[in-house]
């Protein structure tokens, strides 16, 4: 099985000059490694070339941000797997093996991603996948070891290898033939949000996306926008909006989209009150976009068959979290 770690990369030479030494070190002879360059400004491409001589080079000629730059990016790669990863990740030894054991017992399973933990505090889960992705009625993800900003210790609890909804886009493995079966990322998405619109229609299609607990990686988190970002909150109110649009079953779909209008007005709320009205008119401007791009998406939606009629894990993680005041994963009912 030919895997190829893709690294989408934007002014990142210093990322890469940390990270790539044990990318090389843990996945060398398992894997091809190649830079993905969104045409970064600065000299990261050069420096790839010269310190990092077997590491295969991409160049896009734009930066089309997370969706549009892996899209470009893997038209030229040849691989049965392709492995997305960010390069704010640290691999650790032996982090392939159980991901490619298990793509070759199972057919049905097209996505995975390992453990994700947190560089800075390796004690603890990661904001950005955890140990593994879900989705409630309405919309909202949320991770085994993560809600909200809420993140759990890891003490082995999440070391088992299960099903989940959504596999994060930190570091993300996709069969390549689904892949480009599904026309990859929505480029439309830019960054945020792309990788569980593609997880959705992959379980749409009747595929499996699995955790793997026994492959560990780190990531460092925010590297390129992080959460104090408004533009962050803006990209994800308004791509999560755009997927559930895409994606829910008929059935459901007005009731989800004007629950979630009431929703994110509470959301909006809660950033006025902490004092962050940035945040509050990033979720203005992400619905009144979303408004926009109604008939576009209503269009995509009819290329997407709504066959999972029971996504949710859960009816509503609002509720559980902020009404219950459950912390942790394993609380939820």
């Amino acid at each position: 099985m030919k895997i190829a770690v893709v690294i989408l990369n934007w002014n990142g030479k210093q990322l890469l000059e940390q990270f790539l030494p044990a990318m090389l070190k843990y996945s060398e002879g398992e894997a091809d490694i190649y830079v993905a360059d969104n045409n970064s400004p600065d000299d990261s491409v050069a420096f790839v070339k010269q310190q990092f001589p077997t590491v295969k080079i991409i160049q896009n000629s734009e930066n089309g941000g997370y969706a549009k730059g892996y899209n470009d990016a893997l038209k030229h790669i040849d691989a049965d797997i392709y492995a997305l990863v960010n390069s704010d990740i640290e691999v650790t030894e032996n982090w392939l093996k159980p991901i490619i054991a298990e793509f070759e017992s199972s057919k049905d399973t097209v996505a995975i991603q390992p453990k994700i933990l947190d560089f800075k505090d390796k004690s603890k889960f990661e904001y950005a996948g955890a140990g593994g992705g879900f989705i409630d009625f309405y919309g909202y993800p949320y991770c085994r070891g993560r809600l909200f900003s809420d993140v759990e210790e890891d003490k082995g609890q999440y070391n088992d290898n299960t099903g989940i909804f959504w596999a994060s886009g930190a570091c993300f493995f996709i069969r390549k033939e689904v892949y480009h079966q599904l026309n990859g990322f929505d480029e439309d998405f830019f960054a945020h949000y792309e990788e569980i619109d593609l997880c959705w229609r992959i379980k749409n299609e009747g595929y499996t996306i699995k955790y793997i607990g026994t492959s560990t990686v780190y990531h460092v988190g925010g590297a390129t926008l992080n959460q104090a970002n408004p533009k962050k909150t803006y990209l994800n109110f308004r791509n999560s909006l755009l997927s559930i649009l895409k994606n829910v079953p008929k059935q459901y779909l007005i009731v989800v989209l004007l629950l979630r209008f009431i929703l994110d007005g509470f959301a909006g709320i809660k950033f006025l009150t902490e004092l962050r009205p940035g945040h509050t008119w990033a979720i203005v401007r992400a619905h009144f976009n979303f408004y926009g791009n109604i008939p576009k998406f209503l269009k995509k939606r009819r290329n997407t068959v709504n066959k999972s009629i029971n996504y949710y894990q859960c009816k509503s993680i609002v509720w559980q979290h902020f009404a219950l005041k459950r912390k942790t994963f394993s609380e939820i009912d």
